[in-house]
């Protein structure tokens, strides 16, 4: 197809081919995951699966992809995928319209992707994703905190136990370890420090108690840092 012959004078016919064979699950379509999915879409990989559970909000429009005035309630998911089958039509989309509980993880990864993008906000759904992850030896790559941050030049990948000067990353070390996962797989993060005066406490929010100021480019860096990762570890495997 036209549409591929810029990725494929780049990455060759066989390296397109294996983008095209491959599989990926991106957890969360935010400001971060929504990058993601487009980037790995616009890549040529064949498959993804799209998870999230919330619909789209005024708040959200400064940094999501799917988000627009007129697409204000509508699901998240439901309207990435559509966006992403007007990208390639012969997309093989799953998509997933709930927040990921415990009990819920193994069946989601039943369907077997190659890597897994995790751009999950909330602590708990997010450990356990990387658990499971990591007990079935999926690679995955996990994004940290982007809110309160402003420096593009600060955003890094290192292993997790690589990773400092981030709450999120910090507070995910400390649940993993208690499950013996010390290393292992990719974070993308930012050292950049937080000025709390940019915080605010949230109620009516179910599984957040606070949410920081944001700026548009930084949720898509770190997006796009993690799914040029993904699509270039595919085309190393």
């Amino acid at each position: 197809m036209e549409w591929f012959s810029r990725t494929e004078l780049l990455v060759g016919k066989e390296g397109l081919e294996d983008l095209q064979k491959s599989h990926v699950l991106i957890a969360g379509i935010g400001g971060v995951g929504s990058y993601s999915a487009e980037i790995i879409v616009r890549s040529g990989i064949g498959e993804v699966s799209l998870i999230d559970s919330d619909m789209i909000k005024p708040s959200n429009r400064n940094r999501q992809l799917p988000a627009l005035s007129s697409t204000e309630n509508m699901m998240k998911v439901d309207v990435m995928a559509a966006r992403l089958i007007d990208i390639n039509p012969q997309l093989k989309i799953n998509k997933f319209s709930c927040f990921i509980k415990d009990e819920e993880i193994p069946e989601i990864l039943n369907n077997k992707p190659d890597y897994i993008i995790d751009a999950i906000d909330s602590l708990t759904p997010k450990v356990n994703l990387i658990i499971e992850a990591v007990k079935r030896e999926i690679p995955l790559i996990s994004c940290m905190g982007a809110g309160g941050k402003m420096d593009p030049s600060k955003i890094q990948i290192a292993d997790i136990s690589q990773s400092y000067n981030c709450k999120l990353a910090r507070q995910l070390r400390k649940r993993l370890h208690k499950h013996g996962i010390l290393k292992g797989f990719e974070v993308v993060f930012s050292p950049e420090d937080v000025d709390k005066n940019h915080l605010i406490y949230l109620e009516d929010e179910q599984n957040k108690k606070t949410t920081l100021g944001t700026i548009s480019y930084m949720p898509a860096l770190f997006g796009i840092l993690a799914a040029s990762q993904v699509i270039r570890k595919l085309l190393d495997s």
